[in-house]
């Protein structure tokens, strides 16, 4: 399993169980878009400061982001 690719489908799925965008992510997790998309798409080794801001974003567990 590749982990990048495992943490950027479950940022995908919450987001879109949220209806959000992913513009809408970037501003509220103050990072990038096309950094949010590459996260989706498991190009970008993220560190836990990034993956904070995107729970926290999406008001979601950090654990939920790691069920794979």
């Amino acid at each position: 399993m590749d982990i990048k690719v495992a943490y950027g489908e479950k940022v995908r799925a919450i987001r879109k169980s949220q209806n959000v965008s992913q513009e809408k992510l970037a501003e509220l997790a103050e990072l990038d878009r096309t950094y949010i998309s590459d996260i989706e798409n498991g190009k970008r080794n993220v560190s836990i400061e990034t993956v904070f801001k995107i729970a926290k974003a999406l008001n979601s567990p950090m654990i939920n982001f790691f069920e794979f």
